[in-house]
């Protein structure tokens, strides 16, 4: 085990910081993105708030087609985007591009879905107190949602990790960089499995963190 540590300790440190920082940066970048969509998703149904049935309706298939990519096809696809963007195709900062583009429909879904779960009476309740849309969108959606919106943050989280896990076989960096070219490309199975182990601790650990945030802000809990 120390003579392990010894020759991989440093490589997996920097690995484990790579996907951090990937997937924590793709995902601010996805729910910058992918807040709004959700958002507008929602008040734009018929009945809500700012009902537009055909923006909605044709929005919506945007964001599912967008949704329906795979995420390798559309990495390789966005590769002359990404050099524009960045300069560079391979590396960590190279790879938040596609990671943000791809998780970016997935938020929109599971904010819309998350908005959705708001009591009907509570919204009533405030345009009959003469609330505007930008202050029942800001102060009862997204403030009543947060439990069911930190819940949806969690498993967006997880997604992005394991996209980073892909990324990381065409050079962005990462565990996923170490699994490949060591655990498959060199057959250092030992390798391979540290770097499984040490996912699913991080997978574990983010999963462990919103649900007990989520919990916290529960008003049922309280």
């Amino acid at each position: 085990m120390a003579e392990f540590l010894e020759q991989y300790g440093l490589l997996l440190a920097e690995g484990t910081l790579e996907t951090l920082y990937m997937t924590g940066a793709a995902t601010f970048f996805a729910y910058v993105l992918g807040l709004p969509m959700g958002v507008l998703l929602t008040v734009t149904k018929p009945g809500a708030i700012a009902p537009a049935p055909r923006f909605n309706w044709v929005f919506g298939w945007a964001v599912n087609i967008l949704r329906s990519i795979p995420f390798i096809i559309l990495m390789f696809f966005m590769i002359p985007a990404t050099r524009a963007i960045v300069g560079t195709s391979i590396g960590a900062t190279a790879a938040l591009v596609p990671l943000s583009v791809s998780a970016a429909p997935f938020v929109a879904r599971m904010v819309e879905q998350s908005l959705e779960e708001v009591d009907k009476g509570v919204l009533e309740a405030a345009v009959c107190m003469g609330a505007t849309r930008w202050q029942i969108i800001t102060r009862v959606l997204l403030v009543e949602s947060v439990p069911s919106l930190l819940r949806g943050l969690s498993i967006c989280i997880i997604t992005i990790l394991g996209y980073t896990a892909i990324t990381g076989s065409v050079g962005a960096g990462g565990l996923g960089n170490i699994a490949y070219r060591f655990g498959y490309q060199r057959y250092q199975t030992s390798v391979m499995y540290v770097v499984i182990v040490m996912i699913i601790l991080l997978v574990c650990i983010i999963q462990t963190i919103f649900d007990a945030a989520a919990r916290r802000t529960d008003k049922r809990n309280r």
